[in-house]
């Protein structure tokens, strides 16, 4: 199965300035997260960035990269821009691997692109693990995501779902079964969705809860769902998570 991984990287950051260029162990974070990715069986990694420095960093190691408009109000809208430069169309599978992410696992990104594959009647997958603590499924800062039977997406939200009703909402740990999922931000797109995605009209959902793949759902469309036994491993948000990650790349070396 082939796919593309693209990587959006914008330098502006409000906790963490300068993100991608960040140093990881002697390399630039977003270097770190492009050779991540090419791990994985994805037959390009391309980063799609918004400033002519992050194209220069990964010039310099070897990491293919384009330049695109620095006004996109979002990576789903920078990756349209990308596919369409690299002339992806129809059902061209693309992998949103995010730019402060520089543990993920190249099985999960397969994972993905596999589960996309497999639901034809999908435009988007993405990935999800088991909540088992109560503090976790009641943190709003926390995703949710609720399927059908064939592992398809209900409904995704920062509030508790589903509701234990017999339970008060939220039962006492461990979280008993059917557990729920906690969402992982790793996408699969079929690239002409991709392309039509920032024509699409933001729904009211979407701007209630910040949550963008609500768009998705509220058009009517569908999105897979992945669900791995494992939690990934921590992104890159502040400088306190770049000192955690820093940790664990010394600690692999």
């Amino acid at each position: 199965m082939a796919f593309t991984v693209l990587i959006p990287a914008r330098l502006a950051s409000t906790r963490l300035p300068d993100k991608p260029l960040a140093d990881l162990e002697g390399l630039p974070m977003i270097v770190r997260v492009a050779r991540r990715a090419a791990l994985s069986g994805a037959h390009t990694v391309v980063v799609a960035a918004d400033d002519p420095s992050i194209v220069a960093a990964c010039a310099a190691h070897g990491v293919a990269a384009l330049l695109t408009s620095r006004d996109h109000p979002t990576g789903s809208d920078r990756l349209a821009e990308a596919s369409h430069s690299l002339g992806l169309k129809g059902d061209d599978i693309v992998v949103n691997v995010q730019g402060d992410e520089p543990l993920i696992e190249p099985a999960l990104v397969d994972a993905c692109a596999a589960t996309l594959a497999a639901h034809p009647d999908c435009v988007m997958s993405t990935a999800a693990h088991e909540i088992d603590r109560a503090a976790e499924f009641a943190n709003p800062n926390v995703v949710k995501v609720v399927t059908d039977h064939r592992g398809v997406a209900l409904a995704f939200s920062r509030a508790p779902i589903p509701f234990w009703r017999d339970a008060g909402g939220i039962p006492a740990d461990p979280l008993p079964s059917p557990r729920p999922l906690r969402h992982i931000g790793l996408y699969a797109y079929r690239a002409g969705f991709l392309q039509q995605f920032p024509s699409l009209a933001r729904s009211p959902i979407e701007a209630i809860e910040a949550l963008e793949q609500l768009r998705v759902l509220w058009h009517g469309h569908r999105i897979a769902v992945h669900v791995t036994p494992h939690a990934p491993g921590p992104g890159v948000d502040t400088p306190e998570d770049l000192a955690r990650v820093r940790a664990v790349l010394r600690e692999r070396a």
